[in-house]
C-alpha cells in the first residue's frame, strides 16, 4: 500500500461519512434540513452589499474571505414575512451547482443523521410554490424535518443572473 493515499479515495471516504447527515436550521416555527455535503460553512450575519435589479429574496453579496458570495433570504424565497436579523440569524454558505451561495436562516440547530427509512417523499400539493423546494420529510422522534432540495432553491436562469452580477 502506498504511503500517499489517493485523493479520490479520501474524497470518497469523506462523502461516505457525510451520507445521511443533515444540517438542521429554523425558519419561523419550522425546522428544515439540507444535506451536509452541500454545506461549506456557517457564519453569523454580516454586512450585505445590495445589488440592483435583483429579486427581493436576493439580499446582495458578502465578502467571505476575499470571495464575493451572493446571499438569498430563505424566508423571502419561501414567500414568508420578512423579519429583522438578530444574533441567532446565520448565513449558511452552500454550493448550488458549483456556485457558492449564502442562505440567510433564522437560526442553525444541529447536524443530525437520518437513515433512508426515516425519510419519506414530500406530499403532493398542487400549486404550492414552496413545495417545489422540498425533496422529502425526515421523521426524527415525534418531529418532522422538511428536507430541502438545494438544487431547486434557484432556477438555472436565476443562478446565472446572480453569478453574472458578481463577476470580478
Amino acid at each position: 500500500m502506498s504511503e500517499n493515499p489517493n485523493l479520490t479515495d479520501i474524497d470518497e471516504e469523506m462523502e461516505d461519512t457525510m451520507e445521511g447527515k443533515y444540517l438542521i436550521f429554523r425558519i419561523g416555527d419550522e425546522e428544515y434540513g439540507i444535506a451536509i455535503r452541500h454545506v461549506n460553512d456557517i457564519i453569523g450575519i454580516q454586512k450585505i452589499t445590495e445589488l440592483p435589479d435583483m429579486p427581493d429574496y436576493v439580499k446582495g453579496v458578502i465578502n467571505l474571505r476575499g470571495k464575493v458570495i451572493p446571499v438569498i433570504d430563505i424566508r423571502l424565497r419561501f414567500e414568508l414575512e420578512e423579519r429583522e436579523y438578530n444574533e441567532r440569524t446565520c448565513i449558511v454558505n452552500v454550493s448550488i451547482r458549483d456556485t457558492a451561495v449564502g442562505l440567510i436562516v433564522d437560526s442553525v440547530s444541529e447536524v443530525i443523521s437520518m437513515s433512508p427509512e426515516q425519510l419519506s417523499p414530500p406530499p403532493k400539493i398542487q400549486k404550492a410554490t414552496g413545495s417545489r423546494f422540498i425533496s422529502g420529510l425526515g421523521k426524527v422522534g415525534e418531529d418532522v424535518k422538511i428536507i430541502l432540495d438545494i438544487g431547486r432553491l434557484l432556477f438555472e436562469e436565476e443562478l446565472e443572473m446572480i453569478s453574472e452580477s458578481i463577476v470580478d
